[in-house]
């Protein structure tokens, strides 16, 4: 996964980080879905994830309201309710406004 172009600050970002329960249970196929229908999204600007024992997915957003336009997305509230009830042990969402980046790039 390469790393999110985000454009031009301020922007948003939602860091989701998670505890997993045992085995698959659909999670993987839902997570594809969720990646494909949050870059449909208006405002979404892209994601990074990264999961060991402990999961974290940030997502990138160009406004508050586009933040809650994708939590109030139908599809995504079914994987909320799954989220809670078979795939997450725990987890905890951020939301926080970027004022600057950087980057480099050795390539």
């Amino acid at each position: 996964m390469p790393i999110a172009d985000t454009k031009v600050t301020p922007y948003y970002a939602v860091i989701f980080t998670s505890t997993r329960t045992e085995g698959d249970n659909g999670y993987g196929e839902m997570a594809q879905t969720m990646a494909a229908l949050a870059a449909q999204q208006p405002g979404f600007l892209g994601v990074e994830s990264a999961r060991e024992e402990l999961g974290i997915t940030v997502s990138y957003w160009e406004s508050l309201d586009a933040i809650a336009a994708w939590k109030r997305n139908s599809e995504h509230l079914i994987a909320q309710k799954l989220g809670r009830s078979q795939w997450y042990a725990s987890y905890k969402t951020r939301i926080c406004k970027v004022e600057r980046d950087y980057d480099f790039s050795a390539v």
